[in-house]
């Protein structure tokens, strides 16, 4: 045990992040040289409720409470010491959805998650008011589409904002974002990194039949960049965090973000020409433009990075749940052997065959389709295995196939930016759990592109990392220090990374499975349609 960290840890020298994740909230704690000390995280899960993906406010301050409890008791543990003042502290969730609060700060219907495809009307309306992609799952699209259903709510709210401005709202007081989650929200103007006058004039405008007693700008959140200071904790939110009453209130916070923006921290991916892949239970691929697109793409996002640069992003609303779910029944399949096998062994095994299948998978293949893609066009999803009678079915294939899948949908996004478009991309980083077995994800995603992909050994720690990383940039960074000079210089300088280059027979073998994903989805449509 170093008695520099124990020290950092008494004299507040710390940073801690925590990320509302969609099947995790995690707290990580930093010391002096930006490293993880210390770490405590809360299982959750969304409820599908009267057709609505969402989390109660109960189930949020339960997670939240849980993991830095967790946290503080690792450090309590590690370094005999109880922590009691931090340097700063950072929050990031699950990007977008609708949170809409009453004039008594009260919600005012359930928290809607990224997860519902409900707004497809009000996408469209408002991509062609705006001549801009608003995705379905964007704070503004749900809120018009409340407007068009003509739900009771819409003439009382008093504020909106998203699940990372709201627990940093609770905590300090202050209705902020910062400029890579509020991207999300409404759009951007990339000269004065706020949100587009323009638009929200239209918006205005758009609205102005309704009598509604509130305009836009009134309702949301102020945005901030990176490096800004967002507030500090108050007495009522020390009390919130930490449930055993020994935090001190005053300990600023940075600007709350979504997780793309702190995947992009984590994996040092918020320079021109740098791309991240996040994979869990979503995926999504963010490239860092140099410049504008040549048209709007429904299929493509722009969003902003911390510190406000565009941003192309190919989201995918599944990615690892069914793969997920077939590892659980390998384990029950285990477990009835009377063989108990380590998850984290039972996942190493499975993914390791994968990487002995046929470079097209053996002509197997599958949705896991768990919700809707919007990247296909499915308002609901129905997980599917489907293969012909002469394919060649084995477990190399078979987890092959569900690891190609698990990229599917982000893919068809991808070849626009980079087939279409020709964007230009140095280098991906991947991150999330679906690199955590060695060498295997890397391979499939670096044959889904075709280009390098590099995994850090820091890829685990994701997004509550990227925010500590913020917060510790916002207390230390020089004059004028860029966030790309400070993350290059301070923290990623000496970080072992581990590059692989795409086979050109996975490549052309990726390219043959995506033939039979495209043809395929008229058997997902049927799906959907027929299994109710």
């Amino acid at each position: 045990m170093s008695l520099d960290v124990k020290n950092a840890i008494k004299n507040g020298n710390t940073v801690l992040g925590i990320e509302l994740g969609s099947t995790r909230i995690k707290a990580v704690l930093i010391g002096e040289n930006n490293e993880p000390i210390a770490s405590g995280s809360h299982d959750w899960e969304n409820s599908y409720v009267n057709n609505i993906w969402t989390y109660s406010v109960e189930e949020i301050w339960k997670g939240i409470q849980d993991s830095y409890q967790k946290m503080a008791g690792d450090v309590k543990q590690q370094y005999g010491v109880t922590l009691q003042s931090i340097g700063a502290i950072g929050f990031s969730a699950m990007m977008h959805g609708y949170m809409a609060f009453g004039k008594d700060e009260e919600l005012l219907v359930p928290f809607r998650t990224w997860r519902n495809n409900i707004t497809e009307q009000a996408s469209t309306e408002l991509t062609e008011l705006f001549h801009y992609n608003i995705p379905q799952r964007w704070s503004i699209a749900h809120l018009y589409q409340a407007i068009l259903n003509q739900e009771e709510h819409i003439a009382d709210i008093n504020f909106q904002t998203t699940l990372a401005g709201y627990v940093h709202w609770k905590l300090t007081g202050q209705k902020v974002l910062g400029v890579g989650e509020a991207s999300g929200v409404f759009p951007i103007d990339l000269n004065t990194k706020k949100y587009n006058q323009k638009m929200i004039d239209k918006f205005n405008e758009l609205i102005g039949s309704k009598n509604l007693p509130w305009k836009l700008e009134d309702i949301l959140p102020e945005v901030l960049v990176a490096g800004e200071n967002a507030g500090t904790l108050t007495e009522e939110g020390a009390k919130l965090l930490d449930v055993s009453g020994e935090l001190s209130a005053g300990i600023p916070l940075c600007p709350p973000e979504g997780d793309a923006g702190t995947g992009m921290v984590a994996t040092n991916s918020v320079a021109k020409r740098t791309g991240n892949v996040s994979a869990g239970t979503s995926a999504f691929a963010m490239v860092v433009l140099e410049k504008d697109l040549s048209k709007v793409y429904p299929e493509i996002d722009l969003v902003t990075t911390p510190t406000g640069n565009l941003v192309a992003m190919a989201h995918s609303n599944n990615c690892s749940s069914d793969l997920n779910a077939w590892v659980g029944l390998f384990e029950e399949f285990s477990k009835a052997l009377g063989v108990e096998v380590d998850k984290n062994k039972l996942f190493e095994t499975l993914f390791k065959q994968a990487v002995q299948g046929d470079p097209d998978g053996g002509g197997l293949l599958s949705y896991g389709y768990l919700s809707g893609e919007h990247m296909t066009h499915f308002e609901e999803g129905r997980p599917l295995f489907v293969r012909t009678s002469d394919s060649n079915f084995n477990l190399a294939n078979f987890m092959r196939t569900h690891l190609f899948t698990a990229f599917g949908a982000m893919k068809i996004g991808m070849d626009i930016l980079l087939k279409e478009e020709g964007v230009k991309l140095d280098e991906i980083l991947g991150h999330g759990g679906i690199f955590k077995t060695e060498g295997v994800g890397q391979n499939m995603l670096a044959a889904a592109f075709n280009a390098p992909v590099s995994v850090m050994e820091t890829a685990g720690e994701g997004g509550a990392w990227g925010i500590a990383l913020l917060g510790s940039y916002m207390i230390n960074k020089e004059d004028n220090e860029s966030l790309d000079v400070y993350l290059n210089e301070k923290v990623f300088a000496d970080q072992s990374v581990q590059t692989m280059s795409p086979d050109p027979k996975d490549v052309e073998g990726f390219e043959e499975f995506m033939e039979r994903y495209k043809k395929g989805l008229t058997i997902e449509r049927a799906a959907v349609d027929n299994l109710n």
